[in-house]
């Protein structure tokens, strides 16, 4: 059981108020309290959350904890208590408590309301919903209604049960991936066991992530500077293939990303190399957005570069059963139970719990950014030289000879940014193969931009 204090701090960090939770700061009707019980109750269900909760005592603007005079056990109408009194007009019966809290020595009361479980809950004969921080009528939204009895009888959608865009797939890289791992699929079981169809027989969304083409694009996008407002220098496209090439390629591409720096400070005989980021952090952070993103709203993770640093977005927030403080600890509540069964069968993720911790730890808590609809984790590049040599500076400021191609000026900031950056390194980073690539840096030679100092192995290039 999650908590109680956990979810209010959680409810106390959002910026706004969300469908699943109200503040309100003192005595509220006892009409509005039951109407809030059936909104609130009506979109913790289409939500997919076990509860959704009215606190009392903090300030629904600022989110300032004041504490409350409340009374949840005063009468109606001067003889029947405020509890009966919702119970009798809410239909159907609905579990709800109020639970007091002390925070910073200020009294909460909490109003625990269950979500609605096979009909809608509605008070007085009339039903209700919650549009961000507003109560409306449900009947004056139908589409949000069918939403919501569909929610009520068949579940909430997952990669299970979202059927498939299209049925005529293929699986040839999911057989060659599992291959690699030293795992066998059979091809008259691994539908079954994988549950890559839904109870119709039909291909799941999760068949489609799994198939040749996931018909899911995932990109990382590179800027130049600090914000989207600044040059677009790249777009790498690495989805509509199987998710799981789709992941290994970004975590080869963060690794093309991760530069060497050399770091002259106190050096008396070998210089110290520093990488721009930490990879652990970075390759956790992929593998979680990966894995925690809301894929059945048809929206995938985002990897976004920049002059400074890196982010990595996940949609779809918190897992309802998960909070702050959970999620901080390493208490694991998959999104998709599917798909991080095979993470964990194919060895990329661990039930372990170890990978917020391995991000938390080197880049503190506020490397995360938590909305309702999504999760930022901001990894900052460790930079050791002037701010004139930063990735960004370098590929803004140092790319733009005339007398290059697009491709052969794409390798040359490759290199800049890399010196000890490879062969096989700058094919995956450029989209080129080795005959371009060998190319490529025959003519940088010759033109003078570039040079290499000691062995194909062990040196490293020079750039003028």
């Amino acid at each position: 059981m999650i908590d109680l204090k956990e979810i209010f701090f959680d409810c106390v960090d959002y910026s706004d108020e969300y469908e699943w939770f109200e503040f309100k700061s003192n005595h509220v009707s006892p009409d509005d309290i039951g109407t809030y019980i059936s909104a609130l109750s009506n979109s913790a269900a289409m939500l997919g959350r076990e509860e959704s909760y009215v606190f009392f005592g903090v300030d629904d603007k600022t989110h300032e904890i004041k504490g409350t005079t409340f009374n949840q056990n005063e009468s109606v109408n001067g003889n029947e208590s405020l509890q009966h009194y919702l119970a009798r007009q809410l239909s159907p019966s609905v579990a709800f408590y109020f639970e007091e809290m002390r925070i910073d020595s200020k009294r909460i009361v909490a109003l625990v309301i269950p979500a609605a479980k096979t009909v809608p809950t509605g008070f007085k004969n009339v039903r209700y919903i919650r549009i961000g921080s507003s109560r409306e009528k449900l009947s004056k939204y139908p589409q949000r209604e069918a939403k919501l009895f569909s929610v009520l009888t068949f579940g909430m959608p997952t990669v299970l049960t979202v059927e498939s865009k299209r049925q005529h797939l293929t699986f040839n890289q999911l057989f060659g991936y599992y291959g690699m791992k030293g795992l066998k699929l059979r091809e008259n079981t691994f539908e079954e066991n994988l549950d890559l169809r839904n109870k119709d027989g039909k291909y799941n969304l999760l068949a489609q992530l799994l198939s040749d083409n996931s018909q899911m694009p995932v990109r990382v996008a590179i800027f130049t500077g600090k914000t989207k407002a600044s040059k677009l220098y790249a777009a790498r496209e690495f989805g509509y293939q199987c998710l799981l090439y789709s992941l290994d390629e970004v975590l080869r591409y963060g690794d093309v990303l991760n530069i060497f720096q050399a770091d002259e400070t106190n050096r008396i005989v070998e210089r110290k190399e520093v990488r721009l980021f930490n990879m652990d952090a970075f390759r956790e952070a992929v593998i979680n957005a990966f894995l925690h993103n809301k894929w059945v709203d048809g929206n995938e993770p985002m990897i976004t570069v920049y002059s400074d640093r890196i982010e990595i977005l996940s949609r779809g927030g918190l897992a309802p059963l998960q909070t702050k403080a959970g999620f901080f600890r390493g208490h694991s509540v998959p999104v998709n139970e599917k798909l991080s069964e095979i993470f964990l069968q194919l060895h990329i993720s661990e039930k372990t719990g170890r990978g917020i911790p391995v991000i938390s730890s080197e880049y503190g808590e506020g490397a995360f950014d938590f909305s309702d609809n999504d999760i930022t984790v901001t990894i900052p590049f460790n930079f050791i030289n002037e701010v004139g040599d930063k990735v960004g500076d370098k590929v803004g400021d140092k790319v733009g000879d005339k007398t290059l191609n697009d491709s052969q000026t794409r390798v040359l900031a490759e290199i800049r940014n890399n010196p000890n950056i490879t062969k096989p390194q700058l094919m995956i980073a450029c989209n080129l193969g080795k005959t371009s690539i060998d190319n490529i840096i025959s003519t940088l030679k010759k033109k003078g931009y570039i040079e290499r100092v000691g062995s194909n192995k062990s040196g490293y290039w020079k750039t003028n």
